[in-house]
């Protein structure tokens, strides 16, 4: 089934959609220090704070699609502090300097926040979107199912990814984070792509101890949660209420669990390795895992999916700070602990 069959004609319109504002207000990433500004941002943030002669002043957390700033009311802080919700899309004014070696926003006494609705921003500041064929990625997604060679894993992927239209109508646009990898509209079914065909690369050349088909089955489902832990809105990647509280491994499971019901007597072992991919594919329980990798398939799948968000944060990083820095260094990544250089390769140190 091609992907026009189930999400209709409007494909390019649901990817590719703008909405005619003329936005020129700067990105976070894009802000030096000593700058002028008037943007759009979203608060994730905020904490009214004492000062030590007694006055008080509002920390604030900004962000857009690009990255996050802090900023700084001190002016009108109890009175932005009543007004503002985290969530909320506001227009800043105020000049960008270095604090404590981080930008900062010092908003301006008169007008430096006000709170904007949906019709007054471009909600493309706060939702990028997948820059690869979303129906070309759909497509080698089927292939890889129809390759499979075990009928009960086939017909419980087709059976997610190919029959059940509503769940594909979500996957396809989901992103796979609210920041970090792939955090864009898309990004789900192009991570879950890229870790499967890692996967499919590595059971090819390890036959002798892989099993390709539980392999890439559980490749394709390790984060089907996500489905339900994450929404768009106009404001951005939003965490869902039961994704908070439940998250996307323990959903995932359910999901799969859900699926299997409807598949006549799917063996029980077969689901338990199943089950075990989506479980440990975090790979350490500090990192999220209920249980760490305790097959060669869950090992492998753990290291596809970390090497694939890896690639994809550089990657990010890297598309994101290149035109705007002065130096070879990208900066400091506190997902990543680390900078990153972006020297120009044909260029001698």
């Amino acid at each position: 089934m091609k992907l026009r069959d189930i999400l209709g004609s409007d494909i390019s319109k649901q990817f590719n959609a703008k909405n005619g504002l003329d936005d020129k207000k700067p990105f976070v990433a894009s802000l030096k220090p000593g700058m002028i500004i008037q943007t759009d941002v979203k608060v994730i943030s905020k904490r009214l704070q004492e000062a030590k002669d007694g006055n008080k002043f509002l920390l604030l957390t900004l962000t857009d699609r690009t990255g996050t700033i802090r900023a700084v009311d001190w002016h009108n802080a109890e009175y932005n502090d009543e007004k503002l919700d985290v969530g909320t899309v506001v227009r800043v004014k105020g000049k960008i300097v270095v604090f404590n070696e981080r930008l900062q926003l010092n908003l301006d006494p008169n007008n430096g926040i006000s709170i904007l609705h949906e019709e007054s921003y471009d909600p493309m500041r706060f939702v990028s979107v997948t820059k690869k064929n979303i129906s070309e990625m759909y497509d080698r997604l089927c292939d890889l199912i129809d390759s499979l060679g075990n009928d009960y894993l086939k017909s419980l992927l087709k059976l997610i990814f190919i029959e059940d239209k509503d769940f594909v109508r979500n996957f396809v646009v989901c992103p796979a984070a609210v920041k970090i990898h792939h955090a864009y509209k898309g990004g789900l079914l192009e991570h879950t792509l890229s870790v499967a065909e890692l996967c499919d690369y590595l059971a090819q050349k390890n036959s002798e101890c892989i099993n390709r088909d539980i392999l890439i089955s559980g490749a394709l489902l390790h984060d089907i949660g996500k489905t339900k832990e994450y929404t768009l809105s106009s404001s951005g990647i939003e965490k869902t209420d039961i994704g908070e509280i439940i998250g996307h491994i323990a959903m995932g499971i359910e999901l799969v669990t859900k699926y299997v019901s409807k598949i006549p007597d799917f063996p029980s072992f077969l689901l338990a390795e199943i089950k075990h991919l989506v479980l440990s594919h975090h790979g350490e329980m500090e990192w999220g895992s209920p249980v760490v990798p305790k097959t060669t398939e869950a090992m492998v799948l753990h290291m596809a999916d970390n090497l694939d968000s890896k690639m994809a944060q550089f990657r990010e990083i890297e598309s994101r700070e290149y035109s705007s820095s002065d130096n070879n260094w990208s900066n400091y990544d506190k997902y990543l602990n680390r900078r990153i250089f972006m020297k120009n390769r044909d260029e001698n140190f």
